[in-house]
């Protein structure tokens, strides 16, 4: 359905628990946090960074995190949507109209997808946190692997060191 959308439609729509659900304009933050990590997450050969694609977790299930990391054959030509066992991160940015489905709805229905590792950035005093969880198989539920603020350092099967300062995606 959000592949046949008619002209003029907006342009980010996720289908969540069937009901379609715009995206409004993105903020000076948010814009600014998406190009820091897509231009400092450096996934090895196989995986690659992918910005403002859903992923259908089921027929009436298909988010878009704003960004993914994902398995590098599952993206071609024609592909609009991946599959959750594509997906190696999805990252959400929050923003003050999607806080309850970035915090709440949507990490529940990544996990229950399987999706191996999960982030919530977050705006505090202007500079962002970011959130990092990873799924424990045996309850198919995130657990809490820290909390970052400066600096993002951590493993999801590779190392991951971003400095979070904003002022230098800004140039």
């Amino acid at each position: 359905m959000l592949d046949h959308l008619p002209p003029g439609a907006p342009r980010h729509v996720e289908l969540i628990d069937g009901s379609l659900v715009t995206r409004p304009p993105q903020n000076g933050f948010h814009m600014l946090a998406l190009r820091l990590l897509e231009r400092s997450l450096r996934p090895p050969r196989g995986l690659m960074t992918v910005r403002e694609m859903t992923v259908t977790l089921g027929p009436h299930q298909r988010p878009e995190p704003d960004i993914l990391i994902v398995k590098s054959s599952a993206l071609t030509g024609k592909t609009t949507s991946f599959k959750p066992e594509d997906v190696h991160l999805a990252v959400e940015v929050v923003s003050d109209e999607s806080r309850e489905r970035d915090r709440t709805t949507k990490p529940i229905k990544y996990s229950d997808a399987g999706i191996k590792h999960f982030w919530r950035v977050e705006q505090e005093d202007g500079v962002p946190v970011v959130y990092t969880f990873e799924l424990e198989p045996a309850v198919r539920a995130y657990v809490p692997t820290g909390i970052h603020r400066g600096r993002l350092r951590t493993n999801i099967g590779f190392d991951v060191d971003v400095d979070l300062d904003l002022n230098k995606v800004r140039r």
